[in-house]
């Protein structure tokens, strides 16, 4: 009756998950990819969930007349990797600090930002722009400013920078909107222009421009609960000159066109002939100088609400991803590549497991057996004969009694298998093996965690920050595997001082990225810029590291070191190393491990175009294509594993018993080609200006590498590590019981 009763209840359970795993694939949503099966329920729940956990942003319905909040963020710019807060500019409308709507905070406050926003150098602040749902605004006057020369200057330089700027309306950043070459869709570019730049048709000059117009379009949409919400927050930029306005400061006739703002001052003449002369030509810009002249910079705006019926709330994001979608058939072409490649690789390594290994298991199987017993038999037979006669010496009973032994290996005679007694000899520098290798499983299970989440729609867009703040808690958490896995290494490799593994753990790898990024960090705050990590944010992130994943290494290297056992190896190793033979080139030189990297590398490097582009070029887009990253990633792992397995075997080959360091590097080795594929993208590429800048890039750039490369580096040598146990366990069955060392 229990078994009849057990019985349905499996096969329920098993129906369920088979449910939710088709409503799962049918709702799998990758943004920038509109094509969606259907748009079912799952879909939608799944979105509005990473909705409400984003930024503590949930659907938000305004009804007609309410105030909506328009924050500012900051200016930034493809050519450059300094960020600037839009208050913190000169020549822009400050703050009055009045309170708008029945809003308790007045204009300037500073909104609470997480982790992550204060990372990617948000600066996010209230504003005096007043806008309240369905209402229509013409012109309204903003503010009016009198601005200098040095400020001129600078506003001339972010100007020709293409600096745009990002502001912020119910989540959504201020968009400039595009349509595709066919005018078929319409798509998003986050931010836009400060100014512009154009040439001068009577000197060929450039001249530039400020924009001190925006025209607001609000795109709304009826919930059906009732009350509107926001699907679309657009602005378009203008350049109005100071002249031909009415007594409230606005254009008589904002939509027609006029003659815009330059950005130019008269140069003071006489102060120039005096510093110049006895010159015939000198610089007309060069006019530094506070002498008082202003020029005078109003700022209007205009409101318009829309209503949007294509759009849903819960796919508002998808305009930001459409002009992605043209690059799905390269995603697709780069996951066959790397599908292709990992599949030649795995057959590879099938061949060697099932010809050479299995080979060898199975010509020595029984017959080997049993003529290793005869001949043991024979021997102890001649040694009895000659104890009998007393014709055997003290050295020979010895030499017998060792050829004897229940531990004595089979004969080899070439090859991997001529290293029994050496294949698990203590590798040098095995106190730095065992912290790298905790490290990466650390970073590991960080990566793992934020594709997972990025999968599921968790982590997008609009959790702003939310990528970088759920990976440094990821990274922080993961120290329990850091230290367990580098405890149980090190015990493995029969250390003793195990807290000073530990420490060596903690700290290298943390330590090393915190004096890069608060070396860096210098820099950025000479520039004034909002890209530098406020003091009080380096603090806390001091503390996070030394007060919560410092003891959480200490607790995972505990239990790796002092509860759980050593690896176990099936063979014990000789007390005097054997000599290794002359070797090959490509195992004597860096030259290997660096040519064997190409093919991860050449996994990875089309998925990198994108990537690249929109960390780098494209700044106001949204890398957010995951699911492909995902697949991509998954397969440079298998690939990365396949590749250390093949060169441990052909190390093992040439008798060469130093794999463990060389399967670390073999597994990493694809990070140096991934810096010299950025050394390229930022020659060919790039139009980045300015040293700090150019070290910024090149800075972070290095640090993600040596990321990358201590993950896959402890992928390929935990890969080798077990190839090699499994191999030598297979062919030396008898030995399964011996101790390590």
């Amino acid at each position: 009756m229990h078994t009849a009763a057990f019985v349905p209840l499996r096969l329920r359970n098993w129906a369920l998950w088979l449910l939710f795993f088709v409503t799962t694939t049918w709702s799998f949503y990758i943004p920038g990819e509109l094509r969606q099966p259907t748009k079912s329920a799952a879909l939608l729940a799944r979105q509005a969930f990473a909705a409400n956990v984003s930024s503590g942003y949930s659907v938000t319905r305004y009804n007609d007349g309410q105030p909506i909040p328009l924050l500012v963020n900051k200016i930034f710019s493809d050519h450059t990797q300094l960020q600037y807060a839009y208050f913190d500019l000169p020549f822009v409308c400050p703050p009055s600090g009045k309170s708008h709507g029945g809003s308790p905070f007045g204009s300037g406050q500073s909104i609470s930002l997480n982790l992550g926003e204060v990372l990617r150098g948000d600066r996010i602040m209230t504003s005096d722009f007043q806008l309240e749902m369905g209402k229509d605004v013409e012109c309204a006057a903003l503010c009016s400013l009198e601005v200098g020369r040095a400020d001129v200057k600078w506003a001339r330089q972010l100007v020709k920078e293409n600096y745009v700027i990002e502001w912020i309306v119910d989540n959504l950043p201020g968009a400039t909107s595009f349509v595709t070459v066919d005018r078929s869709r319409k798509y998003y570019a986050s931010g836009f222009k400060l100014g512009y730049r154009d040439i001068s048709p009577a000197t060929g000059q450039s001249r530039y421009f400020l924009n001190n117009h925006f025209t607001i379009v609000i795109r709304w949409r009826g919930a059906p609960e009732g009350g509107k919400v926001i699907v679309g927050f657009e602005v378009y930029p203008k350049s109005i000159t100071a002249e031909d306005r009415v007594d409230g400061g606005c254009p008589k006739d904002v939509h027609k066109d006029h003659e815009g703002l330059g950005l130019y001052i008269a140069p003071n003449m006489s102060r120039l002939r005096e510093k110049y002369s006895g010159l015939s030509y000198f610089p007309e810009d060069d006019d530094d100088e506070d002498d008082g002249a202003t020029l005078r910079v109003p700022y209007t705006y205009s409101i318009y609400f829309r209503e949007e019926t294509k759009v849903d709330w819960a796919n508002r994001w998808n305009l930001y991803f459409t002009n992605q979608e043209e690059g799905s058939m390269t995603h697709w072409l780069a996951i066959i590549n790397s599908l292709t490649i990992s599949t030649v690789l795995g057959v590879t390594v099938f061949i060697i497991w099932s010809r050479t290994v299995h080979g060898d298991i199975k010509g020595r199987g029984d017959g080997a057996m049993e003529d290793r017993k005869l001949k043991v038999q024979s021997r102890r037979k001649r040694s009895g004969d000659k104890k009998s006669e007393g014709l055997l010496d003290n050295a020979d009973v010895e030499n017998e009694a060792d050829m004897s032994s229940d531990d004595e290996p089979f004969e080899d005679t070439s090859g991997w298998k001529l290293l029994h007694g050496d294949v698990f000899r203590i590798p040098a520098y095995s106190g730095l093996l065992a912290p790298l290798v905790g490290s990466g499983m650390q970073l590991l299970f960080m990566a793992t965690g934020l594709l997972v989440l990025s999968c599921l729609g968790i982590l997008n867009p609009s959790f702003r920050g939310g990528f970088v703040s759920v990976g440094m808690g990821l990274f922080v958490f993961a120290g329990v595997f850091s230290g367990y896995f580098s405890g149980r290494l090190y015990k493995t490799f029969g250390g003793s001082a195990w807290r000073k593994n530990t420490l060596i753990t903690a700290l290298l790898f943390p330590g090393l990225s915190f004096f890069l990024v608060l070396v860096l960090n210098l820099f950025v705050w000479a520039q004034a810029s909002s890209t530098a990590i406020p003091f009080s944010t380096l603090i806390g992130l001091l503390a996070l590291w030394l007060l919560i994943q410092v003891p959480l290494v200490y607790i995972g290297s505990w239990f790796g070191y002092a509860r759980a056992a050593p690896w176990e190896h099936p063979l014990k190793t000789n007390a005097i190393a054997r000599q290794i033979p002359p070797q090959p080139w490509y195992l004597r030189s860096p030259a290997g491990p660096l040519l064997t990297g190409l093919v991860p590398f050449a996994v990875l490097f089309i998925e990198l175009l994108f990537l690249f582009k929109n960390l780098w070029q494209d700044k106001s887009g949204y890398y957010y294509v995951f699911g492909f990253l995902s697949v991509v990633s998954a397969v440079l792992m298998v690939t990365v594993v396949e590749v250390t397995v093949i060169a441990t075997y052909s190390q093992l080959c040439s008798e060469n018993y130093h794999w463990w360091w060389q399967s670390f590097l073999t597994g990493g080795s694809s990070a140096f080609w991934v810096f010299a594929y950025c050394i390229w993208y930022y020659t060919f590429k790039l139009h980045i200006t300015g040293f700090v800048s150019g070290l910024l890039f090149f800075s972070y750039s290095f640090l993600a590498c040596a990321v990358y490369g201590l993950l896959t580096g402890t992928v390929g040598f935990l890969a080798a590590y077990t190839f090699v146990r499994r191999v030598y366990r297979q062919v030396y069955p008898l030995s399964t019981k011996l101790k390590p060392y």
